[in-house]
């Protein structure tokens, strides 16, 4: 029997492109599935975009407001036909310098990524900008998600990028599950568990003995010494 504590597990399927009414429903640990136009970004794109100043020759504000930091994988089954059975999510927090002026620039809605960014990020850039952080969940999924990839729209800055780090518009349905890190509010899921985790462990140490003997330049905080 679920627990008072406990909480089910709200799921949105979604069709691109989403209004602000559409989004603003969702909150952080809620499921969210996608269909439509998704486009891939990683260190490529971003690079051509804000180091190179070179716009997509495919236009972007055009697909839906949905991108993911992911290297599809891709088999060119004839000239110009893909497949792409799989795809993996990457780190997300390392495009963190480009997220405000991208969001804005090109009306994104859904960043997809892994792992997270800093509460500072989702405050400055993802709130203003009405948009939502989506983490992939754990490792081994590549191929669930691609489960969800129709085919391939259309491919940008293939010759230049490579196939992994080229941008890719991918035709999804039923496309996830994604985890909502960050909602329109700008709270952050692993925030708050972090914070939940921290305050168990704090009370674990509230009776142990002080040590007596500690390194050179060593934490004596449990606060401090907690991540």
């Amino acid at each position: 029997m679920e627990s008072k504590d406990q909480k089910m597990l709200r799921e949105f399927n979604l069709t691109l492109p989403v209004s602000a009414s559409d989004i603003a429903p969702l909150k952080v640990g809620d499921a969210v599935f996608l269909n439509g136009l998704v486009f891939t970004g990683r260190e490529g794109l971003y690079d051509m975009i804000f180091e190179k100043k070179k716009e997509p020759p495919i236009d972007i504000r055009t697909l839906g407001g949905a991108t993911i930091n992911a290297s599809p994988t891709v088999r060119e089954t004839e000239p110009g036909v893909y497949h792409v059975p799989s795809i993996t999510g990457t780190a997300s927090f390392r495009f963190a310098k480009y997220m405000s002026e991208f969001l804005k620039r090109y009306k994104i809605r859904f960043l997809i990524g892994k792992g997270g960014m800093s509460s500072e990020v989702y405050k400055t850039c993802f709130q203003p900008n009405g948009a939502v952080y989506l983490t992939t969940i754990g490792y081994g999924m590549g191929a669930v998600y691609g489960r969800g990839i129709l085919g391939v729209k259309d491919v940008a800055w293939k010759e230049e990028l490579g196939l992994a780090q080229a941008m890719w518009v991918l035709e999804v349905e039923n496309f996830g599950p994604f985890i909502v890190e960050c909602d329109t509010q700008g709270a952050s899921l692993f925030e708050q568990v972090n914070d939940e985790i921290n305050d168990k462990f704090l009370r674990l140490y509230e009776d142990l003995p002080k040590f007596a003997m500690k390194r050179m330049g060593e934490i004596g905080s449990a606060k401090e010494e907690i991540m």
